[in-house]
């Protein structure tokens, strides 16, 4: 900045478009409290677009949540992006009355990371929601089973979706098939540590031709084989090591929440 120039005097297109890169732990705790400026700049729709409340969780402000984020506080948050927000991120301790409340509040959503937590304890709504998400291009699921309904609703509302992560998922045949069958444009999968047989997994080698990468690492239930290596001919990054026939229970004991970080910006 210019000598004699003020931060209060910067370009408010420009504050802003600055202000969207800098994460929301910096939109609550800095910039609104540097000037009259960037704090009005720190409300702009724009700077909420990418909303991920679960490094909430982890970062300076979990000591202010200790017994959770609450869902006024969601809201709160959500409202700030005025419709416009295109990734959520959902902490571990949102409640069905926020999960709807950004089905209703976020219909330019292109980008949903649940966590396991969620998915489990939200599953029979998660369906009935995505209907409102037509924007929808990538999602994050883990660990489930039974998700066919998902894909389903995918494949009716979400007309551009083409990536989905399902790590440590059960995807068992009939999985594998609705992915096949609802999905069958896909182009990133990413399931590595899923339980998966070596017919589930050749179907969906067979069936998604349009695929650009699939992460079947350390998976359960297979071992990858030059035939496999073949079916995946066509799949230019086909990620397979650590795969076996039989898994060890003890696997799960070296993730951390920090293995799934990034993964939606890939």
């Amino acid at each position: 900045m210019m000598s004699g120039s003020k931060w209060e005097d910067l370009n408010m297109d420009c504050l802003v478009n600055v202000l969207t890169r800098v994460g929301i732990e910096s939109l609550l705790l800095g910039a609104p409290f540097v000037c009259q400026s960037w704090y009005k700049a720190s409300l702009h729709p724009s700077c909420w677009q990418i909303i991920n409340f679960q490094k909430i969780e982890r970062g300076p402000l979990s000591w202010y949540f200790s017994d959770g984020i609450t869902t006024e506080f969601i809201k709160s948050i959500i409202n700030r992006s005025r419709g416009n927000a295109t990734e959520v991120w959902l902490p571990d301790d949102c409640t069905e009355e926020a999960l709807r409340y950004i089905a209703d509040e976020c219909p330019a959503l292109k980008a949903l990371r649940l966590s396991d937590n969620l998915c489990y304890r939200y599953f029979p709504v998660i369906p009935e929601l995505i209907s409102k998400w037509k924007n929808l291009e990538l999602l994050r699921l883990g660990r489930l089973s039974d998700m066919e309904k998902v894909f389903e609703e995918i494949n009716c509302h979400c007309k551009n979706f083409y990536w989905l992560c399902a790590f440590g998922a059960n995807i068992e045949r009939d999985t594998a098939s609705a992915i096949v069958t609802f999905l069958p444009n896909i182009k990133y999968l990413y399931m590595r540590n899923a339980n998966i047989d070596r017919e589930s997994l050749e179907m969906i080698l067979q069936g998604c031709k349009e695929l650009v990468l699939l992460d079947a690492r350390d998976c359960v239930g297979y071992e990858c084989d030059d035939q496999l290596l073949k079916l995946a001919s066509h799949i230019s990054n086909f990620q397979h090591e650590g795969s076996s026939l039989f898994g060890d229970d003890d696997e799960w004991e070296h993730l951390s929440p920090d293995s799934f970080d990034g993964i939606l910006s890939e």
